[in-house]
């Protein structure tokens, strides 16, 4: 692999990280104020992501790279003060996600894409189900602005940059 091939991975793979990172810190926010009912889906994806964050710390290691660090708190895009703003902040972590996995498919390649794929995946299904919406291309059309891409919604609420993704506005 190229010097330029191997660091473009290391930066998607850097970002990817630190959208984990933020990603575990929100589901932090969304457990403490999700209603019962869903409690037990907030948990596996709070799981999930830290499973995937772990992973990611090892990819970038293997790379060569020093992983970036969580930060101590991350600024939310909005009030959560019940569940339906839990909800609302799990769906938005998941679409940011997707979108900075969209970045680490475009940027590698064999098993390193095929994983990204399967977390593009991820979250979008489970943006599907705490929002109730689905997007044609998850992490694509949001990040263009394409609110076209969104079935059923009005407008896109996904950022269009990927820097502090899924940190709500870092």
């Amino acid at each position: 692999m190229s010097d330029e091939t191997r660091q473009a991975q290391l930066t998607a793979l850097q970002a990817a990280l630190a959208a984990e990172h933020a990603a575990v810190y929100g589901y932090g926010v969304v457990g403490g104020r999700i209603g019962a009912p869903r409690r037990t889906e907030a948990r596996a994806a709070y799981d999930a992501h830290r499973a995937r964050r772990d992973a990611l710390v090892r990819e970038v290691r293997d790379l060569g790279g020093a992983p970036v660090a969580a930060s101590a708190a991350y600024a939310l895009p909005f009030p959560v003060a019940d569940s339906a703003s839990a909800v609302r902040l799990a769906a938005e972590l998941e679409e940011r996600i997707a979108g900075v996995y969209a970045d680490l498919v475009r940027a590698t390649t064999g098993a390193r894409r095929a994983s990204a794929a399967a977390a593009v995946r991820e979250a979008a299904v489970r943006s599907v189900r705490w929002s109730g919406e689905s997007v044609a291309f998850p992490g694509l059309a949001e990040r263009a602005g394409d609110t076209a891409g969104r079935a059923g919604a009005a407008g896109s609420t996904a950022p269009t940059a990927p820097t502090g993704a899924a940190s709500p506005t870092a």
